[in-house]
């Protein structure tokens, strides 16, 4: 009987290992996906909303008009295949906050490349409990992904296709040889890492700058708040239904736990009264560690030492739009040796001689 050999093997269960099962899946590959049974994926607790430009500064996301249009197709293959939604195509809105602001927001939105992405129309558009008398700044092609559903829904799809082990991955047990990996009786052409925060803990990539940035968010229910876009005030405010409110999100680069913290709770109450006047009961409290790197940029690619072992990292506060994008690229880096660019390669970390 002929041994079995899967193409991939897959550590890790967030968005990132998510969306390279995804490519695997539409590939036709044959992977194994090992996920931690007691380790949270920051992606669960995260409000998965996507955009093309980072408000704070009016710059534009690296590649974004490319992994935009990437999950607008990604996303709703996975909810057809699996019956399911969690893909949601929602405006934000950005309040603003003076004369000046209204007329950076209307010279942002006349660049060029941000036409695709910013209105150049002030909104006026009157919400209950929210008082904004400068108006909205509009941003277009914006919503965000219920990752909770999204994760959950996918495991459900991998553990009916036996694609899936739920198993603490233990690096010790893992054998490398120049054709192969094996793991516990079990053999793969590569295994790719896709571990979030746990990557510090990896002996193959624990050196590399990995930082983490624990974010916590708000689940709470707000009856007299009629918000039907993602609202953006320093918070965001995004309805997900049934006057309920996702709020966030803060960040804390020293606390490395996902266990939500009451000062990060106040701090996030005491930002949104200033934003909403009605009352609120808070449902919920998450907390996770996002996988954040000290240049910014993800850290994907090939070990400097073993030719079938790979990353798939650093997708940070952005991870429903690079976990499609990233995948692609790696995919096409792995079988068709179509070269990543070098601000994503972890081969810019190794070329400063880590190992």
């Amino acid at each position: 009987m002929k041994e079995e050999v899967f193409d991939y093997f897959i550590v890790g269960f967030g968005l990132a290992g998510l969306c390279f099962s995804e490519v695997l899946a539409q590939q036709n590959k044959k992977f194994l996906v090992f996920d931690d049974p007691d380790q949270l994926p920051s992606a669960k607790v995260a409000a998965g909303v996507f955009n093309a430009i980072v408000l704070k500064r009016f710059t534009m996301v690296n590649d974004a008009k490319a992994q935009i249009d990437l999950l607008k197709e990604f996303y709703p293959k996975i909810e057809q295949r699996l019956n399911t939604l969690f893909f949601y195509h929602v405006p934000t809105y950005r309040k603003i906050s003076s004369i000046e602001e209204q007329h950076n927001f209307i010279a942002a939105s006349d660049r060029p490349l941000f036409q695709e992405f910013l209105s150049s129309d002030i909104v006026f558009k009157k919400y209950k409990s929210v008082e904004a008398p400068f108006g909205y700044g509009q941003m277009k092609q914006t919503g965000y992904v219920n990752t909770q559903v999204l994760i959950d829904s996918y495991k459900e799809y991998l553990i009916s296709n036996a694609c899936v082990c739920e198993h603490k991955f233990d690096y010790s047990e893992l054998n490398i040889t120049d054709d192969f990996v094996e793991y516990q009786g079990k053999k793969a052409k590569r295994i790719v890492f896709a571990e979030g925060y746990k990557m510090k803990f990896n002996p193959f990539f624990k050196d590399l700058p990995l930082d983490g940035a624990k974010g916590e968010l708000l689940l709470i229910q707000a009856k007299e708040l009629d918000l039907d876009v993602i609202l953006k005030a320093g918070l965001f405010v995004l309805p997900i239904g049934d006057n309920l409110f996702k709020i966030g999100a803060t960040y804390d680069w020293q606390d490395k736990t996902d266990a939500p913290t009451e000062k990060a709770k106040t701090d996030l109450v005491k930002e949104l009264t200033q934003i909403i006047s009605c009352d609120f009961e808070i449902i919920d409290h998450f907390a996770g560690v996002r996988p954040t790197v000290k240049d910014r940029k993800p850290l994907v690619g090939r070990h400097w030492k073993y030719a079938n072992i790979y990353l798939l990292n650093g997708l940070g506060t952005r991870g429903v739009m690079l976990g499609p994008y990233l995948s692609q690229k790696l995919f096409n880096f792995i079988e068709f040796e179509v070269p990543l660019d070098l601000d994503i390669n972890i081969e810019r970390i190794y070329q400063k001689s880590i190992h």
